[in-house]
């Protein structure tokens, strides 16, 4: 079936979005829970739920074996690169736990544990920065501000190394300067042990607020008409169809005559790591809700069906995740 806002056959391809302007913000990819691969455990339902707001999650494992297993669970949360001419969408970029994660197991909250690492030229350079009181989060006040604070002597190494380069421009009013800009990749991952006793059921849960990127206006036209390489890749990225189309052709003209318009919104999500349990998930269902009745909404999928004003559901049985999921939204934006 293919429903009018674009639910084809389940088609996700990987791929982040490329900026093609500055007011472009690339969402981060992030995705579910990750296990040392066992035949052992079996999963036996995936809930997915996505929306702009929360991304939530709700597993159910069971131990097939004789024999508790114990293991390690990890969120790996996306690699934030210190690009200092990225515009990357992320929540409070003061905090180490930047889109809000929490787990729960069988209904009882999990103290999880972070783990985070610095890298420059893919080397591990997390010691370099603790040792100097630099968070390590690039896109941080309190990163920022540290560098400001370094001796020259220290910033030339740094710089030697690929770890910072020296920007300079004006932000204040007061004429050019420079500043220490961070050039390292931070790796985050929240972890827990945890036991699968012997036959019996898990519930584990997590929930955390996704990265929304986005831009002014349509950016899959060229010239304001359907055409080119980048309406082809939304076509394979996010199975836009006809009546998309001709929205998007419509909000084009809307904006150059100053009227309302839709602007853009991606979120990813990264299904795959589901491959890293014993066997297909039992059964698998994902819910997309598009935030607001007016906004419209993209993406691959099989036997979708609307279940709301604002949701979509597929389901699956011995599911085996292949490719990942990109979601378009286009939401009411302009004067």
């Amino acid at each position: 079936m293919r429903h009018a806002l674009s639910i084809a056959v389940l088609a996700m391809v990987l791929g982040s979005v490329p900026a093609h302007a500055n007011d472009t913000m690339a969402e981060l990819r992030t995705g579910g829970l990750t296990f040392v691969r066992t035949p052992d455990i079996e999963m036996l339902s995936e809930d997915l739920f996505i929306s702009p707001e929360e991304i939530r999650v709700e597993y159910v494992f069971r131990n097939t074996s004789s024999h508790d297993v114990k293991g390690l669970v990890a969120f790996p949360m996306p690699d934030i690169g210190g690009d200092p001419y990225a515009n990357v969408a992320m929540g409070d970029v003061e905090a180490d736990n930047y889109l809000s994660f929490t787990a729960a197991q069988d209904g009882q909250a999990v103290a999880v544990a972070l783990d985070q690492h610095a890298f420059a030229a893919s080397l591990d350079v997390t010691g370099v920065l603790k040792e100097r009181g630099i968070s390590l989060l690039p896109y941080s006040r309190a990163a920022r501000e540290g560098l400001a604070g370094l001796p020259a002597e220290v910033v030339a190494d740094w710089v030697s190394r690929g770890i910072v380069f020296v920007d300079r421009y004006d932000d204040d009013g007061t004429g050019m300067k420079d500043h220490v800009t961070p050039l390292w990749t931070l790796k985050s991952t929240y972890w827990w042990n945890t036991v699968f006793p012997a036959g019996r059921e898990v519930r584990v849960t997590h929930r955390y607020a996704p990265s929304v990127g986005g831009t002014i206006g349509i950016s899959f036209l060229e010239d304001g008409k359907a055409r080119g390489e980048r309406l082809d890749d939304y076509r394979r990225r996010y199975c836009i169809d006809e009546p998309i189309i001709r929205r998007a052709v419509q909000s084009a003209a809307a904006m150059a005559a100053n009227r309302p318009y839709l602007s853009e919104s991606w979120i990813s999500y990264v299904l795959t790591t589901g491959a890293n349990w014993g066997g297909p998930i039992g059964s698998f269902r994902l819910t997309i809700d598009k935030g607001r009745p007016e906004n419209l909404v993209s993406f691959c999928g099989e036997g979708v069906r609307k279940i709301g004003p604002t949701t979509f559901e597929m389901r699956a049985t011995d599911f085996i995740p292949q490719k990942d999921i990109d979601i378009l939204l286009l939401r009411p934006s302009g004067p």
